[in-house]
């Protein structure tokens, strides 16, 4: 058994310990562990679902039934319900960011009209 399997049986804490060691030792070693979990994708827990990231598992996509037609329809439903709230909400926050953008240019556009043409704005005195 190598030391790649090894630190794999423990987990992700022992890869980032060994990363953390090695940046305290010889910060080119520290570099090349982290080169290494990025490139093999141990560090990669973006890319896969939740607690899959160590052995490569299929997540399965299709849901078992449990042998209650009334809660595997239930369980649909509320699923289904779910994922359109989240389209819903992602539509929201793309909406507000946009509106966020349009303000500050609109907030830019009204200072660069002010500023006029030959340079800033003279500024008012608040006496």
């Amino acid at each position: 058994m190598g030391i790649t399997e090894k630190l794999d049986d423990i987990g992700k804490p022992a890869w980032i310990g060994l990363m953390v060691f090695g940046f305290i030792v010889f910060w080119p070693f520290g570099l090349a562990v982290l080169a290494y979990l990025f490139w093999s994708g141990r560090m990669g827990c973006w890319k896969r679902s939740r607690g899959q990231w160590w052995h490569g598992e299929k997540r399965e996509s299709t849901v078992s039934s449990t042998g209650n037609s009334a809660f595997d329809e239930y369980r649909t439903e509320t699923l289904k319900r779910l994922e359109d709230e989240q389209k819903e909400f992602v539509d929201f926050l793309e909406r507000l960011r946009k509106a966020k953008d349009k303000a500050e240019f609109d907030q830019f556009m009204a200072a660069q009209r002010g500023r006029g043409p030959d340079g800033p704005a003279p500024e008012a005195s608040g006496a």
